[in-house]
C-alpha cells in the first residue's frame, strides 16, 4: 500500500508550516497531493466537522444549535440540502421560513463556522426518498439516480435554482463553503452509472466554477468505491466507531493514493426503526475512534452530531429484506439531544478535540429549559369518514380500479379508497391484497366500523362479512419513502387491487386527503363540532387545548393508551406516534410552536384506537427505549 506520510502531516498541521507565498487576501481551499492534506489559504488544514440538518431544526433554534457545535471545538459543519423540501411540486420552490437555506448559511458564517455542503441531488439522510421529490415518480418510467433523460432534466432544472444561491458563498469567493459533495454513497446504488456522475460533475462545474473542491462519499467496500467514485471528484469514505481506522483509510488510499484522509460520515450513533429497540453507541467508543482518526491527521465529519426533530412528512425508510420505516425523532443517540442539550458524548468528543486544537474560549451554552405541562384532556371531534368534505374539498376521483398516490399526484399523507360490497357475504370472506401492494398501512372500515389493519410486508388479509351495497373504506398511509437501498422508486397507496375471496373489487371512489393543509388553516378548532359516533376504534380526530404558565418552553408529549397516529399543535405537524410499536414514546414539542397568553390547540389523528379517556401527558424529558405490544384490534 502507498505510504501515507502521516507523521510528517501531523507535524505540519501542528506547526502551521509550509505556508506558500500566496498573499493573505488570496482565499483558497485546495487539495495538496504532495503532503496529503487540505490547504486553506495556502496553509495545511484539517477539519473537524459535525452534521446539522436545518430542515430538522426549528428556525428559532438554529443559532443555539450552531453555537453549541462551535463551542464543542468544531471548525466546520456539514449541511444537507433536501431537494424535495424546497421544490415541493415541479417548478414550485420554497425558500421561506424554516426552508431559508441562505439565511442558515449566513448564520454559519456569522458564527465563524466553515461549511461542507451536500446538495445531492440524492442525500439519503434518512429523509423521505433520500431528498428526491416524490413527484419524480409521476413519470412512471423514470429511472432515478441514472442518466435517464427525464430524471436528468429534473435534476438540472433544480441545480440551476439552487447552485447560483451557493456560488457567492463558496470560500474562494469570500464565503465559508469549503467543499461540495456530489450525490451520496452512489456506490451502494445498483445502477453504477458513470454517465450520471459525469453529468453531475459537468453541471456542478458549470454552475459553481472550476475552483471549488468537489468530492464523493462511499463506504469502505471496494465494490461501492468502484461505482461511487469518478475522476475529477475527490473520493472520501465513511465508517463508524469500532472500525479498524488504518484498514478503513487503506480503502480510501486504494482509490485516492494521495491527498487528505477523510471520513465524511463518522457515525456517532445510529437510527431507530419502529418496532425495534432504541440504538445507542457508547461515548467512550465514539471518542476513541475520533482520537484514532485525528492522530492520523485525518479530517472528520461526525454524522448526526445531534438528534433532531423530523416533522412529517419527511422521515424516510430503509429496505432490508422488508420495509423498515424510520421513527419521527432523528434520535441517533446523539452528542446533542433533540432539544439541543449537550450530553456526556458531546463532552467526550470535545475533550478529544482539545488534544489536537485549542477550544473556543467560554462556556458551553446550557441545555434549553423544559416544562412538564402535565395532563391534557382531549375530546373526540369526528370520525375521519365523517369529515371527507373538509379533507378532500375537490371531491373524490372515480376509477374502475385503485390508483397509486403518484397517479393521484399526492406526495404524502393519506388517501381513502371507498367502494361497496358487490354481493352478500354471509360466511366470512377473505379481503386481501397481492403481495407488496399495501404501501404502507391500510385501515379497513366496513359500514364505517373499523375491521383492522393491512400492512406492507405484514398482515395482508382480513376476514369480513356483510351485505351487498355495504360500504367498504380503506385508508392508506404513506409511512415514508425508502431513503436508502437498491430501489428508491417507492410508490405509495394501493398498488394492486383489493379482492374479496380472490375476486377483484372495482368501482372505487378515491379521496386524496389534504389533512395537513386543513389543520394548518385552523381546522378543526375553527369548525363546529361534529355529532360523530362515540366509538373509540378506527381513524378519528381528537382535539383539546392547554395554556402555558406564562412561558413557552420545550416539552415532550406522551400518548398513554393511544395506538398510532399523528399530532399537530397550533397547526404544526410534530410527527407520528406509534405507542405500541415503539421504541419512541414521546414527541418533542419545541417551545417556538407554543403560544403564551392564549390557548394552544392540539389535534390528534388516531388511526386505530384511542384510550377510554383520551389524555395526553406533557413531560420535561423524552422517553425512547420502550417497545410495547399492541392491544388494539388488527394492529399486529
Amino acid at each position: 500500500p502507498a505510504r501515507m506520510g502521516l507523521p510528517a502531516l501531523a507535524l505540519l498541521l501542528a506547526a502551521g508550516l509550509l505556508r506558500t507565498q500566496a498573499s493573505p487576501s488570496a482565499r483558497s481551499f485546495q487539495l495538496d497531493y504532495e503532503h496529503n492534506c487540505f490547504r486553506k489559504d495556502g496553509a495545511p488544514f484539517r477539519y473537524i466537522s459535525g452534521s446539522i440538518h436545518y430542515a430538522r431544526v426549528p428556525r428559532p433554534a438554529w443559532r443555539d444549535r450552531l453555537l453549541k457545535m462551535y463551542m464543542s471545538g468544531l471548525s466546520t459543519v456539514q449541511v444537507y440540502v433536501p431537494w424535495n423540501y424546497h421544490e415541493t411540486l415541479p417548478g414550485v420552490y420554497d425558500f421561506t421560513g424554516n426552508r431559508d437555506v441562505e439565511a442558515f448559511l449566513d448564520l454559519t458564517a456569522e458564527l465563524g463556522l466553515l461549511v461542507i455542503l451536500r446538495p445531492g441531488p440524492y442525500i439519503c439522510a434518512e429523509w423521505e426518498m433520500g431528498g428526491l421529490p416524490a413527484w419524480l415518480l409521476w413519470e412512471p418510467d423514470i429511472v432515478l439516480r441514472t442518466s435517464n433523460p427525464a430524471y436528468l432534466a429534473a435534476v438540472d432544472s433544480w441545480l440551476h435554482i439552487l447552485l447560483p444561491k451557493i456560488k457567492p458563498r463558496l470560500y474562494h469567493q469570500g464565503g465559508n463553503i469549503i467543499s461540495v459533495q456530489v450525490e451520496n454513497e452512489y456506490g451502494s446504488y445498483y445502477a453504477c452509472d458513470y454517465g450520471y456522475l459525469r453529468h453531475l460533475l459537468g453541471s456542478f462545474r458549470a454552475l459553481l466554477g472550476s475552483e471549488v473542491l468537489l468530492f464523493t462519499t462511499d463506504s469502505t467496500r471496494a465494490e461501492e468505491l468502484r461505482c461511487g467514485t469518478l475522476q475529477g471528484l475527490y473520493a472520501t469514505i465513511d465508517f463508524g466507531p469500532g472500525s479498524n481506522v488504518t484498514e478503513a483509510f487503506g480503502a480510501q488510499r486504494h482509490v485516492e493514493p494521495k491527498g487528505p484522509l477523510v471520513n465524511s460520515e463518522y457515525y456517532t450513533g445510529w437510527l431507530d426503526y419502529w418496532g425495534e429497540a432504541h440504538t445507542s453507541t457508547s461515548a467512550a467508543w465514539v471518542a476513541r475512534g475520533l482520537e484514532d482518526m485525528l492522530q492520523l491527521g485525518a479530517s472528520v465529519n461526525m454524522q448526526s452530531l445531534f438528534l433532531q426533530l423530523t416533522s412529517l412528512p419527511w422521515p424516510g425508510a430503509d429496505y432490508k429484506d422488508q420495509y423498515k420505516p424510520v421513527t419521527t425523532s432523528y434520535d441517533y443517540d446523539a452528542p446533542l439531544s433533540e432539544a439541543g442539550d449537550p450530553t456526556e458524548k458531546l463532552f467526550a468528543i470535545r475533550t478529544v478535540i482539545s488534544k489536537f486544537q485549542p477550544l473556543p474560549v467560554g462556556p458551553m451554552p446550557p441545555a434549553t429549559p423544559k416544562y412538564a405541562y402535565g395532563w391534557v384532556t382531549l375530546q373526540k371531534y369526528a370520525d375521519l369518514l365523517d369529515v371527507l368534505d373538509v379533507l378532500c374539498p375537490s371531491g373524490p376521483i372515480q376509477s374502475q380500479f385503485s390508483l397509486t398516490f403518484e397517479a393521484l399526484k399526492q406526495a404524502h399523507g393519506f388517501v381513502l379508497y371507498h367502494t361497496q360490497l358487490p354481493r352478500d357475504v354471509l360466511v366470512p370472506a377473505t379481503l386481501g391484497a397481492p403481495p407488496h401492494s399495501i404501501c404502507d398501512r391500510g385501515y379497513v372500515m366496513l359500514q364505517k366500523e373499523y375491521q383492522g389493519t393491512l400492512e406492507r410486508d405484514g398482515k395482508t388479509t382480513l376476514h369480513v362479512t356483510g351485505r351487498a351495497g355495504d360500504t367498504l373504506d380503506i385508508l392508506l398511509e404513506n409511512m415514508g419513502r425508502i431513503s436508502f437501498g437498491a430501489n428508491t422508486s417507492d410508490f405509495k397507496g394501493l398498488l394492486g387491487n383489493l379482492s374479496l375471496n380472490s375476486r377483484p373489487l372495482s368501482n372505487w371512489l378515491i379521496y386524496p386527503l389534504a389533512i395537513d393543509t386543513a389543520v394548518q388553516e385552523g381546522w378543526p378548532q375553527a369548525a363546529l363540532p361534529k355529532s360523530s359516533s362515540g366509538g373509540r376504534v378506527g381513524p378519528a380526530f381528537y382535539t383539546g387545548t392547554f395554556e402555558t404558565p406564562g412561558i413557552a418552553w420545550d416539552t415532550f408529549v406522551k400518548f398513554p393508551g393511544w395506538s398510532k397516529g399523528v399530532l399537530w399543535i397550533n397547526g404544526f405537524n410534530l410527527g407520528r406516534y406509534w405507542t405500541c410499536r415503539g421504541p419512541q414514546q414521546t414527541l418533542f414539542v419545541p417551545g417556538s410552536v407554543l403560544h403564551v397568553g392564549r390557548p394552544n390547540n392540539i389535534t390528534v389523528l388516531e388511526l386505530e384506537g384511542a384510550p377510554p379517556t383520551p389524555l395526553l401527558l406533557f413531560l420535561d424529558r423524552p422517553l425512547y427505549n420502550r417497545t410495547l405490544g399492541c392491544s388494539t384490534m388488527g394492529t399486529e
